[in-house]
């Protein structure tokens, strides 16, 4: 198998792998979740949606990327009222995560990019993120996939709600797996707001606050699923895998220059943080 055609990690060989660390490929990470999505999408949206941009990125441009396989679980108490949510603690999570980033860049990758799909991971991946840039010599950087089809997203909506099993996840999992979505079972919900809180802390509101969802909801569900189709969902997936390419050729030729140390007298670097 050729390293220079093949974009998951796990499908290289170590003798392969010596080719895609030569390439100096940008090593991408799917983070996600495990958790309820309301009466009609799956428990793996989250990590599914993800994923399928990521590869879908990759396949696309196979010489700049590889995936790795995907981490299914994150953090996720608040919605553990509802059957069959998986919660991993987040010190568990960011050192689990952390754990991989090194090793990926042990072994001589220099640029390591974390792509999430589940909002309450959106906190741990920017530490894991940050954490790796301090403690490697590579750079690692992380985002929502959602960012990259936000806009594309605006010109097609229906409602104004951005949340959780709603008309954009939705629409997307009908446009990569439409057989899988309950369309029967579609129902909209809204989440408790004032001035400054939201019991789903939406990122319209500036307080950020989570609330166990069994307090102010029956079906897991913050949006409008009704207004959702397969169409509004080619769109967003569209939109997230060419920002992703886009976003990891900047990656892979962002700089990466030596340290340079202004301080006047040497330092006391036996100091351990």
């Amino acid at each position: 198998m050729d390293a220079q055609k093949e974009y998951r990690y796990n499908h290289l060989t170590w003798e392969e792998m010596n080719q895609a660390i030569a390439m100096q490929k940008v090593v991408i990470l799917p983070t996600g979740s495990t958790e309820q999505h309301g009466p009609h999408l799956p428990l793996d949206t989250d990590i599914f949606l993800c994923e399928s941009v990521c590869l879908e990125a990759a396949r696309r441009a196979p010489d700049t990327m590889l995936v790795l396989p995907p981490i299914s679980y994150g953090l996720n108490m608040h919605h553990i009222d509802f059957p069959g949510t998986i919660h991993i603690e987040p010190e568990v999570f960011v050192a689990f995560c952390l754990n991989i980033t090194k090793s990926v860049s042990y072994h001589g990758f220099k640029k390591i990019l974390l792509v999430n799909g589940h909002g309450s991971n959106g906190i741990l991946i920017d530490l894991i993120a940050r954490k790796t840039v301090l403690e490697t010599p590579s750079l690692c950087a992380a985002l929502g996939y959602f960012s990259l089809a936000l806009k594309a997203f605006e010109k097609i909506k229906d409602t104004n709600t951005l949340a959780h099993a709603d008309e954009f996840e939705t629409s997307l999992y009908m446009h990569l797996a439409g057989e899988r979505v309950r369309m029967d079972r579609r129902v909209a919900g809204n989440d408790v707001e004032g001035k400054f809180l939201s019991s789903d802390s939406t990122s319209n509101y500036p307080v950020r606050f989570s609330d166990y969802w069994g307090r102010w909801t029956k079906t897991g569900v913050h949006g409008d699923p009704m207004t959702a189709t397969a169409e509004k969902g080619k769109v967003i997936f569209e939109a997230a895998v060419a920002g992703l390419v886009q976003l990891v050729e900047e990656f892979r030729q962002w700089p990466l220059p030596k340290r340079s140390d202004q301080h006047a007298s040497p330092v006391q670097s036996d100091i351990r943080w």
